[in-house]
């Protein structure tokens, strides 16, 4: 019963403010869809309790009811608990009960807040259904769903063509993926016969050294599921070349943002890879891939991030360089580490962009970090809560002792990277060091700019700062604590090789995978390495915004090829645009002028529509009124007749 109330709780709340929501009203929509959510995450704290530290025992499927039966397809619908589903339930419900709240301060004055609240709790639902899974068939409908859901959020504003704009191209970008991701649950079906979790996994070792033929081409079978599965992880976890999407979500609410970034849609691929682990430990040659897609997106997006005005995409170029990390771990055999930083990473995120949404309700709606500055002052709460964001997001802590949440989970990985047996290995390790020291300057320079300094705000914008009213600052303490707290208090259960017992059977790895136990057992030099970076950022960005201001636009002015370069976020929406987009509108144009204008326009139903509207035109042309008119008409008629009379009749 319990795991169905998690389940439906959040679909309930959506029918009734979607459907009913003029007549609940707006206040009741809201508290509605809140009050609901928080249940929900409530119970998910008691199943991870009972769950993760009953040493696999209570691992459950709790089948829902018959869902489609087609030869020799025969599907459930289901819901799966374990350790991997509980911790997913957490992060999933937590995030979304406070940004559920917080919303109800942000979006006070929306007319349209009931479908805004619906939409985010069918958000919650569909990812539910993702992470509850028992089968693919289940997975991808959750999978679509999230999809569904983030289009209908990033263009809630539909009377922005911006957030129209985004929209599209996240459905549309996604749906790339997503056709991979299809393919590989058809090749699942086509190799194995069913699409049932438990069976796959516990028939993959099976299919070794299968081959499958594709335009005859021979592949190893295994390894060709699992890339087909990752395309889907890449487009839904924004990873890089199917990354374009995600900066654009922003325009979307920024309670949106931090539950897209946090909780749900982009931690999707990352939950796909952990779920199928039992295939992907018998995929070396896509874990290589995983983790070179991985290390480069962190490198990549921390590098777009450096130079970044807009705060929430500053944030939002942050969470794809974090996915990056968690990729890497996975593609390195160390799931556990990789869904542990999900974990994480989910606190300090949301809370990092729910404090920017703050900050944008504070300073008018402006987005523009160079027109803000000494915010400190006017909205202090805000700050602590961006101040503890950020050093969570950085990594803040010391080897042995104590730290932030990220320090945890986020220097496992890099640790990770330097152990693995992958010969990328070495370069995972560099691109993760580097995008360390990255991540801490644009994350400095971020609070630098916003809070520190001289304020560069209009004093029509000053004279309305204010901070955020209660009921968008208290849901937020929970996000506090967990960026405080979350990395100290479950890396033992998490990640530590002693406790291998908390995921159980949810996690599979080879016997001959010992990266968990290896991790703690590097040199202090490789432990203190994310550590000296995170100083290293934090004091250049000290340096540059806060000793020397003018400095920045100096060098960018100096090397303006690659300034332009990473603030173009590597020209890829340029490129794309020029190979994708602009010969898709040439060839349209062509069908369209020629095919549609010329051809079915011309000779089809409206080219016949038309030519029988020019003939009734003509006839009722003929149709004057005038009796001498129709007398004529009339003997002429007779004449004809007579003519045709005497011709056949003679003939």
């Amino acid at each position: 019963m319990i795991y169905s109330l998690i389940l439906f709780l959040p679909l309930i709340g959506a029918l009734v403010t979607g459907l009913f929501g003029k007549s609940v009203g707006a206040r009741n929509s809201e508290l509605i869809t809140s009050i609901l959510v928080s249940i929900s995450a409530v119970l998910s704290w008691i199943v991870l309790s009972n769950i993760g530290w009953s040493y696999g025992s209570n691992d459950e499927v709790v089948i829902i009811l018959k869902w489609l039966t087609s030869g020799s397809l025969d599907l459930n619908w289901s819901i799966r608990i374990d350790s991997l589903t509980a911790v997913m339930l957490v992060v999933v419900n937590t995030v979304s009960a406070v940004v559920h709240f917080y919303s109800i301060g942000y979006m006070h004055d929306d007319p349209s807040r009931q479908r805004f609240f619906s939409y985010l709790s069918l958000f919650t639902f569909a990812m539910l259904m993702l992470v509850t899974s028992n089968n693919f068939m289940q997975l991808f409908f959750g999978w679509e769903g999230v999809g569904l859901a983030s289009y209908l959020l990033i263009g809630f504003w539909h009377h922005k063509e911006t957030a129209n704009k985004a929209a599209m191209k996240a459905f549309i970008v996604n749906r790339v993926g997503d056709f991979g991701f299809a393919l590989g649950i058809f090749c699942i079906f086509y190799v194995f016969g069913s699409l049932d979790f438990d069976y796959v996994f516990s028939n993959a070792s099976s299919f070794i050294d299968d081959e499958i033929i594709i335009f005859n081409y021979s592949f190893d079978t295994i390894s060709f599921i699992c890339f087909l599965l990752f395309i889907g992880a890449m487009g839904k976890s924004a990873q890089f070349l199917l990354h374009t999407w995600l900066p654009d979500a922003m325009e979307g609410p920024t309670p949106v943002s931090a539950l897209i970034h946090a909780a749900t849609m982009v931690t999707a691929g990352v939950f796909l890879v952990a779920r199928c682990s039992p295939l992907y430990e018998l995929a070396s040659n896509v874990s290589t891939f995983i983790v070179f897609i991985g290390a480069t997106t962190a490198i990549f997006a921390a590098s777009v991030a450096l130079v970044q005005n807009d705060i929430k995409r500053v944030i939002a170029y942050s969470t794809c360089s974090q996915l990056g990390y968690m990729f890497v771990a996975l593609g390195v055999g160390a799931y556990q580490i990789a869904i542990f930083h999900l974990f994480t990473h989910a606190f300090f995120k949301a809370l990092l962009f729910l404090g920017a949404g703050s900050v944008i309700h504070a300073m008018s709606n402006e987005q523009d970090m160079r027109k803000m500055g000494g915010l400190r002052k006017h909205i202090p709460k805000t700050y602590i809560l961006m101040l503890t964001g950020t050093l969570a997001l950085t990594g803040f802590g010391i080897p042995g002792v104590f730290g932030m949440a990220g320090f945890y989970s986020k220097d496992a990985i890099i640790e990770a990277a330097y152990v693995t047996n992958l010969d990328i290995g070495t370069y995972a390790f560099a691109m993760l060091l580097i995008s360390a020291l990255m991540t801490s300057f644009y994350s400095w320079r971020l609070v630098f700019l916003t809070f520190h300094g001289q304020t560069r705000a209009s004093e029509e914008v000053i004279s309305h700062i204010h901070e955020s009213p209660n009921i968008m600052l208290l849901p937020l303490i929970i996000l506090f604590l967990g960026a405080i707290f979350s990395g100290y208090l479950f890396y033992d259960a998490f990640i530590d090789y002693g406790f291998k017992e908390f995921w159980a059977s949810s996690i599979y790895i080879l016997k001959d995978n010992h990266i968990l136990e290896e991790i703690h057992h590097v040199s202090y030099l490789v432990k203190w390495s994310p550590t000296i970076m995170m100083i290293m950022g934090v004091a250049l960005a000290y340096y540059f915004y806060i000793r020397h201001p003018k400095t920045p636009p100096k060098i960018a002015a100096e090397h303006e090829i690659l300034y332009n370069f990473l603030l173009h976020k590597w020209y890829f929406d340029e490129i794309y645009n020029f190979i994708f987009v602009m010969p898709t509108i040439k060839v349209g144009r062509i069908f369209w002028k020629s095919g549609d204008e010329n051809i079915i326009n011309r000779y089809g139903p409206d080219g016949l529509s038309k030519q029988v509207t020019r003939i009734t035109k003509k006839i009722v042309q003929m149709q004057t009124g005038f009796i001498y008119h129709y007398a004529f008409s009339m003997i002429i008629g007779l004449s004809f007749i007579i003519t045709f009379y005497i011709i056949v009749a003679r003939g």
